[in-house]
């Protein structure tokens, strides 16, 4: 099992429109996650910071992603546009993947 944990920043004008998408995912977008591997997902808001939260159960983890991204093209196309990259990412990233330095089970 791979932890994964990302951050980005929350634009403050689409902050409503953010939360409401996440009230009520779609089922298509939960069924893909689900499908790909993916685990214990959680996305937390602090003022215009996201933070995110997942366990990846599979064993190709970048084929997995790529196939997410393909499956939940719509959903992103939506949530992308209320998100920008913090400071420290990298060119091609949108969310940007943290260092886990700690880890207790």
């Amino acid at each position: 099992m791979k932890r994964i944990g990302r951050i980005v920043k929350l634009k403050p004008q689409m902050r409503r429109r953010y939360i409401e998408l996440h009230s009520n995912p779609w089922p298509e977008v939960t069924k893909a996650i689900r499908d790909c591997g993916i685990r214990n997902f959680s996305i937390y808001v602090k003022g215009d910071l996201l933070f995110s939260y997942f366990e990846y159960i599979g064993d190709a983890y970048q084929e997995d992603m790529q196939r997410l991204n393909l499956l939940t093209a719509g959903w992103l196309k939506e949530t992308d546009q209320c998100q920008e990259p913090v400071a420290e990412a990298g060119a091609d990233e949108l969310w940007s993947v943290m260092e886990e330095i700690f880890y207790q089970e």
